[in-house]
Formats: C-alpha cells, sequence, structure tokens
C-alpha cells in the first residue's frame, strides 16, 4: 500500500499571496500529491489569555497583523486552479459559521471540483475569537455535532428540515446540486482527545489529529495506541472500524546532519521514510505535511524534493 500525502498550503502570511498559492498549488497537483490543505483564522486577537494548545509556552505562534484567506474561499479557489488534487480544510472551526452557508459552500465547492473537498472539523479553542464573532464558547463542541449533522442533511437529502439545541429550519429546498462525493463530503475531526475520538465515531468520517507540536506529541507507538482505542470505540457504537480513516498532520523537516534525539519526520530523506513506515504500521492512511517553510519559494524546493527522494519509497 502507498499512503497518500497532502500538505499544509497554510493560506497565510506570505503564503496567502495570490501569486504563490497558485504556483504550488498547480505544482503540487502535477506532482502527484493527493491533497492541499488550507487553515481557519476569521480574527487573531491582538490581547488573549487563551492558551494555544500545540505550543509549550501557549502562546500562538503568529503575529495578529499577518495576511490570512478565509478557508472557504481559499478553497474553491484552489480547487478551481487544479485537475486532480484534493483539497481540504485542516480545520475549519465550525461553530464559527452558519452551518446551511457552510454547507452549501463546501458542496458547491466538491460539485464544481468533481469531487474533490475534504472537510477537516474542528471544535475551535481561541475563547476571545468566538466572542469576537459572537458564538458562545462553552458549547461548542456540542454546536459542532450538532451543525455537522445539519451539513450532512443538506448535502444527502432532497429537503433540510431540523429541530435541534441550536439550530431550527423548517422544511425547505434550494439544497441543490449536492455534492458529487457520494454519500458526501468526507468529515474528518480534528483533535488528539479523548473527546475527538468520540466525536469522530459519532459523527466523523475520518480522524484527523495534529501531532509533532509539543506538548502534543503522537510519536508512533502513542499514535498505534490512539488508533486502536478508536477503533474499539467504534466497534462498540457498530460502526465498521475500517470506514473511518486514519490522518496525521504533522511538521516535516530535512536535516543534512544527524542529531542526538532526532523527532519523527525530521532528518535525512532514509530517516524519514522510516518515520512516515513507522506512522503506516500505526495506521496512518494519509498524512499532511506541514513543511515550515517560510517562503513560497522554499515551498516548492520542499515540494519538488520530497516527491523526487521520499515519496517513491514509502510504502507499508
Amino acid at each position: 500500500m502507498i499512503a497518500k500525502i497532502g500538505f499544509s498550503l497554510t493560506g497565510r502570511g506570505p503564503l496567502a499571496d495570490r501569486e504563490a498559492i497558485t504556483t504550488l498549488a498547480k505544482r503540487a497537483d502535477a506532482l502527484g500529491y493527493d491533497s492541499i490543505w488550507v487553515t481557519d483564522r476569521l480574527l487573531i486577537p491582538v490581547q488573549s489569555g487563551s492558551r494555544y494548545p500545540y505550543s509549550p509556552t501557549g502562546a500562538f505562534p503568529l503575529g495578529p497583523d499577518e495576511p490570512w484567506l478565509e478557508a472557504l474561499s481559499a478553497v474553491t479557489y484552489l480547487a478551481a486552479i487544479t485537475q486532480r488534487i484534493h483539497v481540504g480544510t485542516s480545520v475549519l472551526v465550525i461553530p464559527y459559521r452558519n452551518p446551511v452557508h457552510t454547507a452549501k459552500a463546501l458542496a458547491t465547492a466538491d460539485y464544481l471540483s468533481g469531487g474533490r473537498v475534504i472537510l477537516g472539523a474542528g471544535v475551535g479553542w481561541w475563547r476571545e475569537e468566538f466572542a469576537a464573532l459572537g458564538v458562545p464558547f462553552e458549547d461548542r463542541a456540542a454546536r459542532t455535532v450538532e451543525y455537522l449533522r445539519i451539513m450532512k442533511e443538506i448535502w444527502t437529502k432532497p429537503r433540510v428540515a431540523f429541530d435541534g439545541r441550536f439550530a431550527r429550519i423548517a422544511e425547505a429546498g434550494g439544497v441543490r446540486p449536492h455534492p458529487a462525493r457520494q454519500p458526501h463530503i468526507p468529515i474528518w475531526i480534528g483533535g488528539h482527545s479523548e473527546a475527538a475520538l468520540r466525536r469522530t465515531v459519532e459523527v466523523g468520517d475520518g480522524w484527523h489529529p495534529l501531532g509533532l507540536r509539543p506538548p502534543v506529541s503522537l510519536h508512533p507507538p502513542e499514535m498505534a495506541a490512539r488508533v486502536r482505542r478508536l477503533r474499539d470505540m467504534a466497534a462498540a457504537a457498530g460502526r465498521d472500524p475500517a470506514t473511518i480513516t486514519i490522518s496525521f498532520k504533522a511538521p516535516l523537516k530535512f536535516q543534512e546532519t544527524a542529531v542526538a534525539g532526532r523527532a519523527p519526520l525530521s532528518g535525512s530523506p532514509p530517516e524519514i521514510v522510516e518515520d512516515l513506515q513507522a506512522y503506516m504500521a500505526a495506521g496512518v492512511q494519509h498524512f499532511v505535511l506541514d513543511f515550515s517553510v517560510p517562503t513560497p519559494s522554499e515551498m516548492g524546493d520542499v515540494l519538488e524534493r520530497f516527491a523526487a527522494e521520499v515519496r517513491p519509497r514509502v510504502r507499508s
């Protein structure tokens, strides 16, 4: 088996430049990458007491004045300028947007692209951003699950009607065209916690954790244990565990010299191949790699190098 390989374009900072994302997306498409991913931020609060979960200090790594593309618009654009590569959100903060609008925007992008959209979905963590958007923070997890259920209804039924805790929709049409992907756009639930695993079983088609960002590690043995836990939970809920895609998003860095205590996915091409195969043995089927380079030209170079020196050697 050959693992699917995607990469994080982010859509922020220098990689929010129109020419840059256009060039990189088309190059990745031509090189045979399986997916390209954008991140989601609507606002970056200047003053914040919230802790970013993927930083040892809890500080968000980016300043408030960086340009940042809106994720749904970016997905539509990237799908329009490419031919075969899948386009995803990693992750879309589901409570931030009206679920009818989100469902229609994603369905349109998927329909027009011939079924190439993946929804990476998260509950969010930034209390101040929730406040600025007028969305309650405390019920974000329950709101996420309900909104995803609404979106599935819109994507699969000839009409939509919904009576929930956070949204009520009297019977309405206008939900077509449905997504090209059947039965609907895949929903990959972000997060590494037990709660994220429960949401995956409840409403997800895949699990999409971010790892190798201290304090969150998810080295291969830990990843294998979490995959076993997810599959056990799925079986207990009456779901076939094989129907849940296991993905993994993580930074990757080429290093030419040996480093003591080398982290996974950092090092020489043979070392990175070994690490990817270890993750595949742990159950990972689709990688989303963050190449962690600051400029579009460096991103292009890394895309070329990975495609030439790593991808052909990756087998389970």
